[in-house]
C-alpha cells in the first residue's frame, strides 16, 4: 500500500526504494501504523477477523457479547513477582496481562507499532475489555507522539463500541526531545487526555509502579474520569522520580552542604519515604485501594460487575473537537 509508487518517488526525490520497502506488512505495521494486524494466510486472516469481531458488539447500541469465560478470581502468586521493585528495571508487561485475564488470551492490536504502549482485547470472566498498557521493557514505557496517537485511537474505538477500558500505568512520562516537541507531542498527548475524557464506558486503571508527571494524567487518571483507580504497593505517583524531583525540592540544602553527594543521597531518601509511594494519592482520593498484585483479577473483575449498568449522560451535541 502507497499513495505514490517507488518509480515515483525517485522521479520527484531521487530516493531509490523497493514496493515491499515503501508499502510492505512490515513497513506499515512497524513505521506508519497504518495497518493493525499481519496475517500469514488466508486462513489465518480470516481467524483475526473472526477473533476481533467476537470481542465486538453487532453495533453500537449493543452491549459487548458475553462468553462463558473463566469465573476464576483466585489469587495469583505470579502477579506478585511480575514487576520489579527496582524503578528503573524494565520487564514485558503481557506477563501482567495474560496473568490477568481469563485463560491468558489477548488479541494485540498494532504489536509492531509504537511498542511503548501495548493495546489490545481480551475477556475477564468472560466480559469483552480493551486493554492499554505501557510498555517498560520498550523505551521504559513513556509516551511519544506514535503511542499517544496509538493509544487514543484505541480507546476512542472502544467508546464507540462500548467496550469497558482497562489502563495498567507504568509510565515515567512523556518522552522529551526537541523532535517530539516541534512535531507536536502536546497536540498528540491531547489527543490521548481527550479520548479518556471523552470516553462514557466503565474505565478501570491500575498503577503497577511509575505513574508520573504529566503522563499520570493521560493514562486515565482519577481526574480523567476513571470510575476505580487501583495501585499496587510499589506504585509511586508523584511528579517526578525521586532524584529528579530533590534536585529541585531540595536545591539550596544540597549546594549548602560540604558532601553534595551523600546529602543528595540522603535527601532522596527522604523524599522517596515521604512521596514516592501510594497512600499520600490514596490520601488524596486519587487512588481507591492499594491492592496486593495477586488480587489484581478478582479487583477488576468485580469493578466490571459493579459497572455493568454504567450509563453516562453527556449534552447534546455534534461532537467534540478532539485536538488533530
Amino acid at each position: 500500500m502507497f499513495i505514490t509508487g517507488p518509480q515515483v518517488i525517485k522521479s520527484v526525490t531521487g530516493e531509490s526504494v523497493t514496493a515491499e520497502q515503501l508499502g510492505g506488512p512490515e513497513a506499515h505495521m512497524t513505521n506508519s501504523g497504518v495497518i493493525h494486524f499481519i496475517a500469514e494466510s488466508d486462513s489465518h486472516a480470516i481467524a483475526l477477523c473472526q477473533k476481533l469481531l467476537s470481542f465486538l458488539p453487532s453495533n453500537n447500541l449493543e452491549d459487548p457479547p458475553y462468553q462463558e469465560g473463566d469465573q476464576n478470581v483466585d489469587t495469583n502468586s505470579e502477579l506478585d513477582t511480575a514487576v520489579p521493585t527496582e524503578m528503573k528495571r524494565g520487564y514485558d508487561v503481557r506477563e501482567v496481562i495474560t496473568r490477568v485475564v481469563d485463560f491468558g488470551d489477548f488479541l494485540e492490536v498494532q504489536s509492531g507499532y509504537a511498542a511503548n504502549v501495548v493495546v489490545g482485547f481480551a475477556r475477564i470472566t468472560g466480559r469483552s475489555i480493551g486493554i492499554i498498557a505501557n510498555q517498560p521493557s520498550v523505551q521504559a514505557g513513556v509516551l511519544d507522539i506514535n503511542a499517544s496517537d496509538k493509544a487514543s485511537r484505541f480507546v476512542r474505538f472502544c467508546n464507540a463500541f462500548n467496550i469497558p477500558l482497562l489502563t495498567l500505568v507504568d509510565v515515567p512520562g512523556f518522552l522529551p526531545g526537541v523532535q517530539q516537541e516541534h512535531n507536536g507531542i502536546i497536540r498528540h498527548g491531547a489527543k490521548l487526555l481527550f479520548a479518556y475524557s471523552a470516553a462514557t464506558v466503565p474505565k478501570i486503571t491500575v498503577i503497577l509502579r511509575k505513574s508520573y508527571g504529566g503522563a499520570y494524567l493521560a493514562m486515565c487518571g482519577k481526574d480523567l474520569g476513571a470510575d476505580r483507580v487501583y495501585a499496587w504497593p510499589t506504585a509511586e505517583v508523584a511528579v517526578m522520580g525521586a532524584e529528579g524531583a530533590s534536585e529541585i525540592v531540595f536545591r539550596k540544602e544540597i549546594q549548602e552542604a560540604e558532601d553534595k553527594a551523600g546529602k543528595q543521597k540522603e535527601l532522596i531518601e527522604k523524599y522517596r519515604d515521604a512521596f514516592s509511594n501510594p497512600y499520600v494519592a490514596a490520601g488524596r482520593r486519587l487512588v481507591d485501594a492499594i491492592i496486593e498484585p495477586s488480587l489484581t483479577r478478582r479487583h477488576i473483575a468485580q469493578a466490571l460487575e459493579y459497572l455493568h449498568t454504567k450509563r453516562e449522560l453527556r449534552p447534546p451535541k455534534k461532537h467534540g473537537l478532539i485536538p488533530l
